[in-house]
């Protein structure tokens, strides 16, 4: 656990180099030399009972922390495909990931927006343990699935319920999965 505060500070330290740059540049989200086309800031209930991973073991809130590049993206039916790098990390010093993948996102109407995706997780969770209170994950990376649905509130301002699965997909012996569900706020560029 000791690891994730360092990634967190470099994140949001390179993060915020990139948007210092974009506010010193007056870019935009539609000027073709922005990189950075959105930025998230979130706080996810971990590993809640009866998703996808089904039950429940680890505790607390994640503080989850993103980055959707505007470079390269392809429109593709009816959407947009984006990649994204992100952080999420656990309060109660259970499992935390550091992900990246690519998203799709259609906007509906010019207010609700769908985002679909795919990507990978590295954790600094248990492979294997005994411990009835930790997620046996089985692989250090991981896949990750998320699905996110917001709101657009003006140009620059979103609101979103996110939800993201990681697991290995059973190509390792022990694969009990881990969900994450919750709000985020996003700042378009």
């Amino acid at each position: 656990m000791k690891i994730a505060p360092i990634i967190a500070v470099i994140f949001l330290l390179n993060t915020g180099i990139n948007i210092n740059e974009a506010y010193s540049k007056n870019i935009t989200s539609t000027d073709s030399n922005c990189l950075i086309r959105e930025i998230k800031i979130g706080l996810l209930y971990h590993d809640p009972d009866h998703l996808w991973s089904q039950q429940r073991k680890e505790d607390g809130l994640d503080l989850n922390f993103e980055t959707v590049f505007a470079k390269p993206s392809i429109e593709k039916l009816k959407g947009k495909l984006m990649p994204n790098f992100g952080v999420s990390i656990n309060t109660s010093g259970d499992t935390s990931k550091l992900y990246g993948g690519i998203i799709w996102e259609h906007i509906f109407n010019q207010n609700i927006f769908l985002n679909l995706g795919i990507g990978a997780a590295v954790h600094n969770g248990e492979l294997e343990t005994d411990d009835n209170n930790k997620k046996e994950l089985g692989s250090r990376i991981l896949f990750r699935i998320p699905i996110e649905i917001g709101y657009i509130l003006d140009d620059h301002h979103r609101i979103s319920l996110a939800f993201d699965h990681v697991s290995n997909a059973w190509l390792a012996n022990e694969n009990e999965g881990l969900d994450t569900i919750g709000l985020r706020y996003g700042y378009v560029f």
